[in-house]
């Protein structure tokens, strides 16, 4: 994140003595840092010993049974909404496409989690599609709404709470190094610049939180390594009484970007929104067409050489493409051309704007993709292209 922020109490410096309200007995400072202790980090002001843990065991996951290892370099167009597995925040996420660096998945969250979850091995991204509730975690609370990023840093305590679970859908972007605000984005001082897409004031930091102050049998769910652990915690997580830094979860609306426009026909780049080292998102939303008098707004042919480019349609009427709905995936192997299908590059002249939401994912490794991907694909969508003689 590209600003500082503080929330509760803190000592007037870092580790240094700060006591308790009874002036004997110590909060427990704990750095939570990234790169060593080169990068960002943010301190925490804990009732008790953060390390503390009763119990460990290991939870058997396999999802080597999902790869479809045989399947063909072509280009997919699949329906997310096809595959819904009822459950909680793990148990209902279904894998879709990946490689060593991200996990693209989508979850339909039909039931409240029993456990506190922490994902120590991959940072996460939640686009929450449909649902509204509260994303609770040590750093305090961040209500959320349809359509929000949840941007959540790797090893974040956290819990989601649904207003209801009748109709909650997140897509979920793992991946194994930071989301990032682009450098050009930002001044030397961090500070978002008067170009940039968005602003300071359109990310949602959490709110204070009173800790909790708890002696029980808690379950904490720990990703990290490939593997799936349960760790049972003799108090409460969300204990903190304060911290303050620059490395903590936010939430941020695809409203409340602000695309730019341009002449002729802009490339995906000028719609970026986070990156991180191995991928970009980027986002595609309501904006005016390019004003050249003979300007042609859908997207030219091309073939991008160095990445798998994955769109994920949110809303709206897209305009290079036929046949997707809301929930669909196309996903266009590196160095395959694509662009518009029949029909669309012609119907795109002279309209005024667009109306799409749809979020851009580009990689720069190959993706792998999943019997999800089979069994929730449409047919044909390679041949899509071919004109009706």
């Amino acid at each position: 994140m590209p600003f500082y922020v503080k929330v509760g109490k803190v000592p007037p410096k870092r580790h240094i003595t700060f006591y308790k309200e009874d002036g004997k007995s110590l909060y427990r400072e704990e750095l939570f840092s990234t790169k060593g202790f080169s990068g960002i980090y943010s301190n925490k002001y804990h009732l008790y010993m953060p390390p503390e843990v009763e119990k460990i065991s290991e939870v058997t996951i396999d999802t080597s049974g999902n790869d479809w290892n045989e399947a063909p370099v072509e280009y997919y167009h699949f329906v997310t909404d096809k595959k819904r597995t009822k459950g909680n925040i793990l148990t209902a996420r279904n894998e879709f496409l990946k490689n060593d660096h991200c996990i693209i998945s989508t979850a339909h969250i039909s039931e409240e989690a029993d456990f506190f979850y922490r994902n120590s091995q991959m940072h996460e991204i939640l686009f929450v599609h449909h649902g509204k509730g509260w994303m609770l975690s040590e750093y305090g609370k961040i209500k959320f709404e349809e359509w929000d990023y949840l941007i959540i840093p790797k090893g974040t305590t956290y819990q989601l709470k649904f207003d209801d679970y009748k109709n909650n859908k997140v897509f979920i972007i793992e991946s194994d190094t930071p989301y990032e605000i682009p450098l050009h984005f930002r001044n030397e001082y961090g500070q978002l610049t008067e170009e940039a897409p968005y602003y300071e004031r359109d990310f949602r930091v959490p709110e204070y939180m009173e800790p909790v102050d708890k002696i029980a049998d808690y379950k904490l769910m720990l990703k990290v390594r490939g593997k799936m652990f349960e760790y049972r915690l003799p108090h409460h997580p969300f204990d903190v009484v304060g911290w303050d830094g620059f490395l903590y979860p936010y939430a941020f609306n695809i409203k409340e970007y602000a695309p730019k426009v341009g002449k002729i026909h802009l490339p995906p780049p000028i719609h970026l929104v986070f990156k991180t080292d191995h991928f970009v998102i980027c986002n595609f939303v309501p904006r005016l067409y390019d004003f050249h008098p003979q300007a042609i707004p859908a997207p030219y042919y091309h073939s991008n050489v160095d990445s798998d480019e994955v769109l994920y349609y949110v809303h709206g009427d897209f305009m290079s493409r036929t046949g997707v709905q809301e929930g669909s995936i196309t996903l266009h192997p590196m160095g395959i051309p694509h662009g518009p299908q029949p029909g669309k590059t012609e119907a795109s002249i002279g309209k005024k704007e667009t109306e799409e939401y749809a979020v851009m994912i580009d990689t720069f490794q190959p993706l792998r993709v999943t019997k999800n991907v089979n069994e929730t694909m449409v047919k044909e969508y390679s041949q899509s292209w071919l004109e009706k003689k």
